[in-house]
């Protein structure tokens, strides 16, 4: 089984490069970012560690964590972000290495990690390509607009606030140009799978 790592800017189109691969290669796709909101829900030991930092404050009405809340908290304070990031990370990754061993018994022939923070993340030794989706900001732009009704600002705001384009660059084993049409973008990944 192939493990690769996905990352890209925000609207880079790693949806559609992950849904293609899923339709067309049989590959399991991993969003880190689902996990680690599945990892977070009330009963977990994520969940107890949060609280037990952070209080019930970080909580909603059914006292699920609210995101809202804890992104104020964490955005604001990096040691707390630090704390947050300590106690989910790690947890994530072992839910990833036992999934990995699982889709490897039934034959799985690729398995997909997705997040927009891979290079940061440490999965450089799990994964045995980390591929960068590289779109032109124009086309970012244009897509956000579109997709999401984003506002010119929101955008610079989202960018601005993701690594720079030569973090992925320099993580990253292979770039894949998904700034034109998918038939090339899809080109691009047959020739690299």
């Amino acid at each position: 089984m192939k493990v690769l790592g996905i990352t890209g800017g925000v609207g880079s189109g790693k949806s559609e490069v992950l849904r293609y691969m899923e339709e067309e290669y049989g590959a399991v796709v991993c969003q880190l970012d689902e996990v680690a909101k599945a990892l977070q829900k009330k009963g977990t030991d994520c969940y107890d560690k949060i609280i037990e930092q952070f209080g019930l404050e970080v909580t909603g009405e059914n006292e699920e964590l609210d995101r809202k809340k804890l992104a104020a908290i964490i955005f604001q304070d990096e040691n707390k972000r630090r704390i947050l990031n300590g106690i989910v990370h790690p947890e994530v990754k072992k839910w990833v290495e036992q999934d990995i061993i699982e889709k490897k018994k039934r034959g799985v022939p690729l398995y997909v990690i997705e997040a927009a923070l891979l290079p940061e993340a440490g999965y450089e030794d799990i994964c045995q390509e980390m591929w960068y989706i590289y779109t032109e900001e124009s086309v970012r732009r244009e897509r956000l607009k579109k997709s999401r009704g984003y506002s010119d600002e929101t955008i610079s705001r989202m960018i601005r606030s993701q690594s720079p384009e030569s973090v992925f660059r320099k993580a990253c084993h292979i770039v894949i140009d998904n700034s034109g049409t998918f038939e090339r973008t899809k080109k691009q990944i047959g020739e690299q799978l």
